[in-house]
Order: C-alpha cells, then structure tokens, then sequence
C-alpha cells in the first residue's frame, strides 16, 4: 500500500486523495510529526527535503508536489483516466488547477491566518477578509465561465480539472465566501460533493478543523513556523498585511518553504 504524507486540511493533499480514491487507489494516510514547526524528520523529509505535505511514497517510488503525484497516480493506473482526452481539454483542466494551486490556494490560505493563527484583529482583520472575499468572487467568476454549460470541467465526466477546483471551493463555503446555492458553480459543487470521494475527503478536512482551535497559542510561543510559498507572500502583501509578515520575522515564527530542514 503506498504511504501519503498530509494533512486533512490541505487542498493540494486533498486532490491527490480524490484522485486515487476515485481510481481505487489505497493510501495509508500519514500526518508527519513536526509538520509546520520545523521538526519535521525521517523518510517524509526523504520524500520531500522542503518537508511539505503531500509526498507520496509507493515501494521505492519517492514523490512530491501534488501535481507530479497526480501524473504520477495516472501513468500508474490509467483507468479510470482522470485527465480528458484532448489536448486542449488537457491544457485547459491544467490551467484551471494552476490558477487554483496559486490564486485561490493563497486566498483561502490567508483567511486560514486570520481564522485559525489571529495573524490579524479587528479592523485590519475585517479590512483583509472583504478583500478576500472581492477576490474570491472573481475567481469563482472565472471559474463558472470555464465550467460553461457542462456539468464537469473535464466536460462530460468528473476528473482532473474537477478535483482540483473543489478543495478550493469547499474551503470558500467554510469562509463564507461559497457560490449562491442554485448558479452553476454552485450546482456544480452540490454534484462534486455528493461524489463518495469527494465527501469522504470534505469530511476529513471538516473533522480536522476543532484540532486547529488551539494553533494561534501554539505560534506566539515561537513553537510553531508559518510558511510562505511565493504566491502566499504576494497575497499577503497586497491584501494589507505587510506588517503581519514584518511582525513574522520579528517574532522568528516563519519560514519561508525553499528552505530545507
């Protein structure tokens, strides 16, 4: 069985185990020891040296970065394929899940900072989450007009560009910021979540969240380290929050994550 190192909450976790759950994939699921606090060790690091969730190990087979396992998952077991058949589907479906890793991915992530690690209060905390929520509405603007008249973004079946769109979306609804019920994006997520893969990795992500309630302590003690990714930085920065980055560093409570262990 392979072994896949996350944690519930990740959506790039999240795709890797919607796809291998819906080829029949199975992972023994494993949350590594000093994730996040920079104590991160033994065969995860192996896997992956930047210590990031997921890395995959099958038998000899070492792999990190969510979008490599999935090319990784569909050349080893190709049925049932999760990328179209085309092409230009297959660019397309590609192109939706980078605008999600990148944008929507760091939306989300910042709002996580606000919520769970009180990186901001108050006014500045309600200035940033209107912006995120302005942002979030383009980009599930972006999306409808994607998604168009089909019901999947793999057009005709339920696949790639669909697994990489719902972890993003899902995670929007627990912010308040999820598509109206009846729009298109919002159909399209009821039929995505009622997909037994899907659900069971929604429910994961919703079941790890009371775990969370007690981060924001846990980082003013310096026991815990932020991670940065480039997009997330970028976000931060024009979302208002140069000063939680500033404070960050004055606190020594992050890393950046081309930063090995």
């Amino acid at each position: 069985m392979a072994i896949l190192y996350e944690h519930p909450l990740s959506p790039y976790a999240q795709k890797v185990k919607i796809s291998a759950r819906e080829k029949n994939i199975d992972l023994e699921l494993r949350t590594p020891d000093g994730i996040g606090a920079g104590g991160a060790q033994g065969e995860f690091v192996d896997a992956n040296p930047r210590a990031e969730v997921p890395a995959l190990i099958d038998g000899d087979v070492r792999i990190f970065d969510s979008t490599i396992i999935l090319e990784y998952l569909e050349d080893r077991t190709p049925s049932p394929a999760m990328l179209p058949a085309t092409p230009a589907a297959r660019a397309k479906v590609r192109m939706i899940e980078e605008v999600c890793d990148t944008h929507y991915e760091a939306i989300n992530w910042g709002l996580g900072e606000i919520a769970y690690f009180k990186r901001a209060s108050g006014a500045k905390a309600k200035e940033m989450q209107d912006r995120a929520s302005r942002q979030t509405a383009k980009l599930q603007s972006w999306l409808t007009k994607q998604l168009g008249s089909a019901d999947w973004f793999n057009d005709r079946a339920f696949g790639w560009g669909d697994l990489s769109v719902v972890p993003y979306v899902n995670a929007s609804v627990g912010f308040g910021n999820g598509p109206e019920e009846g729009s298109v994006l919002g159909k399209w997520l009821a039929r995505a979540n009622e997909r037994p893969s899907v659900a069971r990795t929604a429910q994961e992500a919703i079941d790890s969240i009371a775990g969370m309630q007690q981060v924001a302590n846990v980082l003013e003690q310096g026991l815990f380290k932020r991670e940065y990714r480039d997009h997330r930085l970028e976000w931060m920065m024009k979302t208002g929050g140069p000063e939680i980055v500033l404070d960050g560093l004055k606190k020594n409570n992050i890393r950046y994550s081309y930063e090995f262990e």
